[in-house]
């Protein structure tokens, strides 16, 4: 896979840390039937709910603490998992691939981030049909859904366009 990637400059940070999506609760959870998920606690929370997302993006940490729940739970059940190396306030090259990718599958895929899956729900909005619910977390607030639609694409090609790419 190429190396390099993108960043987020300093000067446009705030930007990208604005919400997308609506606020939801574990019940509303349940309603998605296959969703793409970002994040540990989100994941975990998709298969307690019987649900086995089309794709789980996690780094084994929450708001920068560990959390082991769901990385126990794929080392447990020995699910195959893709492991991507992608810094704070990044999308790597290897990110987005692995992102694409899994996607193109027709079984569910499960990427482990090492480092951090900060800006992970970027690449999986712009390679996600039309019409797929990527559920994320919210720091502090609980969970977010987004589905992809081309103005959501829109918005996060425009974000993606003003990051700096790096070799």
């Amino acid at each position: 896979m190429a190396s390099g990637g993108w960043a987020v400059p300093e000067s446009i940070r705030d930007e990208f840390k604005a919400p997308i999506g609506s606020l939801i609760d574990e019940n509303d959870l349940r309603t998605y039937e296959s969703p793409i998920v970002v994040g540990d606690v989100v994941s975990l929370a998709a298969r307690k709910a019987g649900i086995t997302p089309r794709l789980s993006v996690y780094d084994g940490r929450t708001e920068r603490k560990e959390m082991t729940g769901f990385a126990s739970l794929v080392r447990d059940g020995e699910l195959d998992e893709t492991v991507v190396a992608n810094p704070p306030g990044t999308i790597t090259r290897n990110m987005a691939e692995a992102v694409r990718n899994a996607l193109k599958r027709e079984v569910p895929a499960i990427i482990r981030v090492e480092g951090e899956e900060d800006l992970a729900l970027m690449p999986c909005i712009l390679f996600a049909p039309v019409g797929t619910v990527i559920v994320y977390g919210w720091p502090g607030k609980g969970m977010m859904a987004v589905t992809t639609d081309d103005a959501v694409k829109g918005k996060i090609r425009k974000l993606w366009n003003r990051m700096e790419e790096f070799e």
